[in-house]
C-alpha cells in the first residue's frame, strides 16, 4: 500500500510537529522549574571542573570497580 503526499501536506505535517514539540517544551518548563544554584553549590561545581580538567577525577565506572 503507498500513499502519495504532496509537499504542501509534509510542510504542514512539519509545521504541525515543531507546534507539537513547542508546546511540549513549554509544559516542560511549567512543570520542571529551574532552580538557581546556591554560591556553595555553584563552587562546589567550578571545583569539580577545575578536578576534572586537571585530571584529578575519576569516572563512575573506575568508581564501581573501586567500591565493588
Amino acid at each position: 500500500m503507498t500513499a502519495n503526499i504532496s509537499e504542501a501536506n509534509i510542510e504542514l505535517i512539519i509545521g504541525k510537529l515543531d507546534q507539537v514539540k513547542l508546546e511540549l517544551m513549554k509544559l516542560r518548563a511549567t512543570l520542571i522549574p529551574e532552580e538557581t544554584p546556591t554560591p556553595e553549590e555553584k563552587q562546589a561545581i567550578e571545583d569539580a571542573r577545575k578536578e576534572i580538567k586537571e585530571g584529578n577525577s575519576i569516572t563512575l565506572e573506575e568508581l564501581i570497580d573501586e567500591l565493588g
